[in-house]
């Protein structure tokens, strides 16, 4: 376990945090999720099982606090830790198949729908919703799954190359001393 590896995923959240307090719109008391551009992001520049269960728990309790959905605290933190052990298990499953520039977007996509629909499913059991399932995964899901596949293909190569950049900075100093 690698202190450096805890604290990226950490300050990704951080970041995640404000972009989940920009509110877009909002139907029946839900809003779009950027959270998940960074959870994703984390899930795939950092693919282990610590980092995405402390990423999944960091962005659930993050918006757990911050929803204004009926049931959503519980719906937040479910909904958060099983997308990011599903999108950990495609990056796996998927990658060196696929181009990772390409695998970002999909899984910020799939994500999306993923966390929506179980986000919705949990405030349910939880709580009345005040709009139908449909209405809301329509109104509200599928348009951030769409501005969340841009903003995952944006900001995971973004992520990956600054990675790429301290890692090779690190190597250097290793050689020069």
């Amino acid at each position: 376990m690698r202190l450096r590896d805890l604290i990226v995923v950490a300050l990704l959240m951080a970041i995640g945090y404000i972009l989940h307090s920009i509110p877009f719109w909002t139907v029946g008391g839900m809003r779009p999720d950027f959270m998940l551009v960074m959870l994703i992001s984390a899930v795939l520049l950092l693919p282990e099982v610590y980092l995405a269960a402390e990423a999944g728990v960091l962005a659930g309790i993050i918006t757990a606090l911050t929803t204004t959905f009926p049931g959503g605290q519980v719906g937040n933190f479910v909904d958060k830790i099983c997308t990011a052990f599903v999108v950990l298990a495609l990056a796996r499953l998927l990658r060196g198949r696929i181009n990772a520039k390409i695998l970002a977007p999909i899984l910020g996509a799939v994500g999306t729908l993923i966390s929506g629909a179980i986000f919705l499913g949990v405030a349910r059991l939880v709580a009345l919703p005040p709009a139908p399932f449909g209405v809301l995964y329509t109104t509200v899901v599928l348009p951030t799954a769409l501005l969340n596949t841009i903003g995952t293909g944006v900001i995971y190569p973004l992520l990956e190359m600054s990675r790429q950049a301290v890692q090779g900075g690190s190597a250097r100093r290793e050689r020069a001393a």
